[in-house]
């Protein structure tokens, strides 16, 4: 489980004022099921998924991970770009409790980045990274998966066996998901919350979350 106790975080804008992301949030995600995160451009949805991680610090309030949490797929500082893939790799296995080499081993196979595994991370385009990214999650078994968009990378085979992969992860996981695609979060979640103007709202069904999201955004809900 995954708890945010009296969680508060904000950031300051360009006109010196301070724009909050989360007002003294208490909420408990529910263990064993894959939660949607809705909300508006700027809500601050990103930000949510790197403070579960522990990317990012609250600036007063405490989470509590009584669970192997990811690191936020699809959050580029993931990785240090003047390293190589290779040496990223053997970095992060360490400071997750995994075995450098079988993670290595298998990331290297699933990844399908061939010779750039030793190149610096900065050389990479944003597909490899995700690649990498992808496969490295893969190969670490955490109970909750962070996901910052699903985003379709390589070819139709490789897309293929990235969503095999990830949906029998996903059977012995769960997963919380921010994504604009209500398709998507239909398809993996099956309950949602609504980050909207420093709260975070929880839903019991993905259709309550859809229809009152609906709602706050002043479009109809099929």
């Amino acid at each position: 489980m995954i708890v945010l106790d009296g969680v508060s975080k904000a950031y300051r804008a360009r006109d010196g004022s301070r724009k909050p992301i989360l007002r003294d949030v208490s909420l408990a995600f529910p263990p064993g099921r894959n939660v949607g995160i809705l909300g508006g451009n700027g809500a601050g949805k990103s930000t949510l998924l790197r403070l579960i991680a522990g990317s990012e610090a609250p600036d007063a309030g405490r989470i509590e991970r009584r669970c192997r949490v990811s690191f936020s797929m699809g959050f580029s500082g993931t990785f240090h770009g003047g390293l190589s893939g290779r040496e990223n790799l053997l970095f992060l296995s360490r400071l997750y409790g995994a075995s450098p080499r079988e993670v290595l081993d298998f990331v290297a196979d699933f990844a399908e980045l061939g010779p750039w595994l030793d190149m610096p991370i900065e050389t990479y385009s944003s597909g490899m990274v995700a690649k990498l990214a992808f496969g490295l999650s893969l190969a670490i078994d955490f109970d909750v998966y962070l996901v910052d968009e699903i985003t379709e990378v390589g070819d139709a085979r490789f897309r293929a066996k990235s969503s095999q992969a990830f949906r029998e992860r996903l059977t012995r996981s769960s997963l919380i998901l921010v994504s604009h695609s209500s398709a998507t979060i239909r398809a993996l979640c099956d309950c949602c919350a609504i980050l909207d103007g420093g709260s975070l709202t929880p839903y019991d069904t993905v259709d309550e979350a859809m229809a009152a999201y609906a709602a706050l955004m002043g479009v109809s809900h099929a």
